[in-house]
């Protein structure tokens, strides 16, 4: 443990043989960093990558103890803030620190500009804000890699890994779960900003394949046309379904599924509202769902928007948490008095819908 270096942190090149951030938890949920180092390392440091959370976990409590401040608010002081960007939320453990390592909530617009001041070489206007040789080194390879992920081609984290940056078939890239991605393309002069829920590798693809074939070709008056036309009409889709019946419906919610974002035997009513419905779980959250159309509420401080209809005896609703690329789909039979609640894609630090829907973000309470 003496002989690991910031750039060994960097790089994900520790020397443990897989990431050890759930082992590393649970022999220390006091202290990640002291769970780190009594884990065993496989692999003599320097020598092989292997994506680690728990590096970039301990890079941020240095961080803050070099600068004595908040990772967030030093970002938000040094990056954010010049950049005009005000909002930048941060998921936290018990003691308010950020993870570090994942749980940064961004517009896409915002991806895009940090992606924007990485092609820039850490210029932003008239400012400086971050050195051009940090980010020469950031965005170049440090260790060959290899994404090994079971039953699917991650070709796109094979090019070699940075400083918390994967290099691509062209440029680099920054990689959240769930297709997040910032790409920048220097030769091209191009960032791609993903905000999405889906598989990363398709989205890079769809990249390759047909964005940057068309960069710098000139396109026609009716293309831009059509473009535009399509971007207007774009939308997540509504459930289909009628308004039902207006009066108030109650199940028990049962929560054997997997992905279930709500205890077992909440009672979920459904009462019918002005254009839609208000739909409570039992004592612990309240949300507005429309009828033919999104609704929004922040029922506990986060935002969820919401549409719903009924198909025959069943209720069905769609909760889009709208700063996370999750949802919660609800099914709701009057006929047998039951009702589910899961996710579309279970968030990474547990099913608890009232975590995420709460401000200020605190999904992991259980560590400090």
């Amino acid at each position: 443990g003496r002989r690991i270096t910031v750039h060994h942190l960097l790089s994900m090149t520790a020397g443990h043989p897989a990431d050890s951030l759930a082992q590393a938890w649970e022999r220390e949920p006091g202290d990640l960093a002291k769970g780190f180092l009594s884990l065993p390392f496989a692999h003599r440091e320097g020598t092989r990558h292997v994506y680690d959370n728990s590096t970039t976990y301990i890079l941020a409590r240095m961080l803050e103890q070099v600068t004595g401040t908040g990772l967030a608010e030093y970002l938000d002081a040094r990056l954010f803030g010049p950049m005009g960007i005000e909002h930048a939320e941060w998921d936290r453990v018990a003691d308010g620190a950020v993870f570090g390592f994942h749980g940064l909530h961004l517009t896409t617009e915002a991806v895009a500009a940090f992606g924007e001041l990485l092609r820039r070489e850490g210029a932003w206007g008239d400012r400086q804000l971050v050195e051009p040789d940090w980010v020469q080194r950031a965005t170049r390879q440090h260790a060959a890699s290899q994404w090994t992920l079971e039953g699917a081609d991650q070709k796109d984290f094979s090019y070699g890994y940075g400083y918390q940056f994967w290099m691509a078939r062209q440029g680099y890239h920054g990689h959240g779960s769930y297709a997040q991605q910032c790409l920048v393309i220097p030769s091209h002069d191009l960032v791609v900003a993903l905000t999405a829920q889906g598989e990363a590798q398709e989205a890079l693809d769809a990249v390759w394949d047909c964005l940057l074939p068309g960069v710098g070709h000139t396109a026609s008056a009716r293309d831009d046309q059509a473009l535009a036309r399509r971007l207007r009409h774009l939308q997540l889709p509504m459930v289909a379904g009628s308004a039902g019946p207006r009066r108030s419906i109650t199940a028990t919610l049962d929560a054997s599924l997997p992905h279930s974002a709500l205890p077992d035997k909440t009672n979920v009513t459904v009462h019918p509202a002005r254009g839609g419905w208000r739909v409570q779980f039992g004592s612990i959250l309240q949300v507005e769902a429309g009828y033919r159309g999104w609704r929004e509420s922040a029922p506990l401080g986060r935002p969820i928007v919401a549409t719903g209809a009924w198909q025959g005896d069943t209720f069905t609703a769609d909760l889009c948490l709208i700063t996370t690329p999750h949802r919660v789909r609800l099914t709701l039979d009057a006929g047998t008095g039951t009702a589910t609640a899961t996710w579309s894609t279970p968030p990474l630090t547990g099913p608890s819908l009232q975590l995420h829907a709460q401000s200020p973000l605190m999904t992991r309470p259980d560590v400090a």
